[in-house]
């Protein structure tokens, strides 16, 4: 982190902002130290932007309640049992799409061998593709 000359404290973008929002009689009480302490403690928090960022109050009879709406993308890392099921949430999910696909190529394929009249085992049928034809009304 950039740390400021302590001379030049007090003109710090981050310090005026922090003084600006205290009372005078506070504001001036701060030692050019205290506030490099301030400004070295503090300085690190700063909120990032978010894409959305909603802020505000809402008052009822004698209270007032605020409300923080925040949403962006997650950039904190995730505790590593979580990351593990994730892991494996995906291998499961890539592990399924990939015998789905491969069950609907392969039957794509037993349907065209079946149309081009392709009888690979003489006197067997799986009954595929008489059920299709029936199916959708195909001929022949």
């Amino acid at each position: 982190m950039n740390v400021p000359d302590p001379a030049d404290i007090r003109n710090d973008p981050f310090i005026r902002g922090l003084l600006s929002r205290l009372p005078t009689e506070l504001r001036d009480s701060f030692s050019d130290d205290q506030l490099l302490g301030l400004k070295i403690a503090l300085g690190a928090r700063r909120w990032k932007l978010h894409p959305v960022d909603l802020r505000g109050t809402i008052s009822l009879w004698r209270w007032r309640f605020y409300y923080v709406i925040l949403l962006g993308r997650e950039r904190r890392r995730l505790p590593r049992r979580i990351e593990r099921a994730m892991r494996w949430t995906e291998a499961v999910f890539l592990g399924v799409l990939v015998t789905v696909a491969t069950l609907f190529g392969l039957l794509v394929l037993y349907l065209v061998k079946s149309a081009l009249g392709i009888d690979l085992i003489p006197g067997f049928s799986l009954g595929i593709w008489g059920w299709f034809k029936a199916e959708f009304g195909i001929g022949g």
